[in-house]
């Protein structure tokens, strides 16, 4: 896992408490739901790793005005208090404060207190996460930016969130012209299909017709079922599984390639200077060392970012 917020000084100084300024002070409000939906749209939910909790954690009763907006790399306690100290409304806090489900709300473990405190005194919690790390514009480009002079792609590409059309999969068969509107009027009666095409086709020197058409699983099963009535239909049929395509250049980790050859040594003292980190931890593959000039296309050093998914 990777994950620093491109404002690394949220990890060093005490949190700012980002204020929406305006001539009015009616302008420098935005309902809950309004801002929760710009930051879906900044970067969506479904580009999120699935084990991950991403999204507004805490809403109070709404309508729920948000002025102060609140940012944090995590929530402990003590952020909690400056937050409340603040009168923030929402906070945005990038490692999710709750992770496993809580089966009560009690005075009890930290993580239960926050979610008593953000209520009491009516804070929103949102937290990214994960989606912020697969955006193009997110955590991880950021830090490859520490790099130098690189290109990257993801190392495990996004699928986009929807088909590019209606349904699953996709089925596609041929029938003689004389059997066409018996077939495509008991297929038209199956619920959930769509995109049904009929063109010309020749096979075997026969002229016959290519019907293709979308449908949901369900749908699929009584299309088989009826395609299966008829063994030369059903020997001519081809099911394609539909795929969600993949978005360019979004996705979890980066794979970096370098613009020119730098020295193991040089890499570190970029990425320190970038993280304003004193020490990085490096693992150095055999054989290897500082001085060596890794290879922009074969560089082995790997960069590990590590963190608690809890």
């Amino acid at each position: 896992s990777y994950m620093l917020l491109p404002g690394t000084q949220l990890l060093h100084r005490p949190l700012r408490c980002i204020r929406a300024v305006g001539r009015q002070p009616s302008r420098s409000l935005m309902n809950l739901r309004e801002l929760v939906s710009a930051l879906n749209d900044f970067a969506s939910l479904s580009l999120a790793e699935s084990w991950d909790n991403v999204g507004l954690l805490v809403e109070p009763s709404p309508p729920h005005t948000v002025n102060t907006l609140f940012l944090t790399n995590d929530l402990t306690e003590e952020v909690m208090e400056e937050a409340v100290q603040k009168k923030a409304d929402l906070i945005l806090s990038y490692h999710p404060p709750i992770f496993t489900p809580l089966k009560r709300v009690t005075w009890k473990t930290w993580k239960e207190r926050l979610v008593v405190r953000a209520l009491e005194h009516r804070i929103g919690i949102y937290s990214p996460h994960t989606a912020y790390d697969a955006i193009p514009h997110g955590v991880n480009n950021w830090l490859t930016k520490g790099l130098g002079a690189c290109t990257s792609v993801p190392l495990h590409p996004s699928a986009a969130p929807s088909y590019p059309a209606e349904g699953t999969h996709r089925v596609e068969f041929c029938t003689n012209t004389e059997h066409l509107d018996t077939v495509l009027s008991k297929i038209k009666d199956i619920q959930e299909i769509s995109c049904l095409t009929t063109l010309p086709a020749r096979v075997e020197g026969e002229e016959q017709t290519r019907v293709s058409l979308n449908c949901s699983q369900k749908a699929l099963l009584e299309v088989v079922a009826l395609l299966s009535h008829n063994s030369l239909l059903y020997h001519k049929t081809e099911i394609l599984l539909l795929q969600k395509p993949p978005l360019p250049h979004t996705g979890m980790g980066r794979l970096c390639t370098l613009s020119e050859p730098v020295s193991l040594s040089d890499i570190i003292e970029r990425i320190k200077s970038h993280l304003k980190l004193p020490y990085i931890r490096l693992a150095m593959g055999m054989g290897k060392t500082l001085g060596k000039q890794s290879c922009k296309y074969d560089c082995p050093l790997d960069l590990v970012f590590q963190e608690d998914k809890e």
